[in-house]
């Protein structure tokens, strides 16, 4: 009876980060920090959510940083 050989295991597999759940981490910094995480593309907002989000992102970090008021 002939057993089948283990395929080749590379010992840097080990050192792979584990897969995050992305979510997860913005619902908890949204709770303990207070940060939000948008995307303007989400599709869970509607379009005046999604063109708040983009023109507040353009005041904060757009035109090179540059703030106005």
């Amino acid at each position: 009876m002939k057993i089948p050989t283990p395929p080749y295991r590379c010992p840097l597999g080990r050192l792979q980060p584990e897969t995050t759940d992305l979510e997860a981490m913005k619902q908890r910094g949204w709770r303990d920090q207070h940060i939000l995480v948008v995307n303007a593309a989400d599709e869970r907002l509607d379009f005046i959510e999604r063109e708040f989000v983009r023109r507040i992102g353009e005041r904060l970090y757009g035109q090179g940083g540059a703030r106005h008021g």
